[in-house]
């Protein structure tokens, strides 16, 4: 199955995340077409989770916490992303600022 172009599933978030009251914004851009994403879901820039889609096995792809924001140490989260996208020029780092952010990556067990 032929992946979404990065630009267009992030341009995609955005717009959700926009119809639903939410705040979306690119961090940081990647590779047009190919690039890969990390979501960062907020609540009113509290409580962030960075999310990553990982190999899985069967050869899809899932989406997977890759770090959680500790209350007391906000900025290491921050950090975490500026790590990833040294290692991976052609990552997006996109914010999500809405509640159940989410459910527009699919992550399983949220609402939508």
């Amino acid at each position: 199955m032929a992946r979404l172009p990065a630009h267009l599933e992030v341009s995609g978030l955005i717009r959700a995340v926009e119809a639903a009251g939410g705040f979306a914004t690119v961090i940081a851009k990647g590779e047009r077409d190919g690039g890969t994403l990390l979501v960062v879901c907020s609540e009113k820039g509290r409580h962030s989770v960075a999310y990553e889609r990982m190999p899985q096995l069967d050869g899809t792809r899932a989406w997977t916490v890759a770090r959680r924001q500790v209350p007391d140490k906000p900025q290491e989260l921050w950090d975490y992303c500026d790590r990833r996208k040294r290692q991976d020029s052609d990552l997006w780092i996109v914010e999500l600022d809405v509640p159940d952010g989410e459910r527009f990556i699919d992550y399983p067990g949220t609402p939508g």
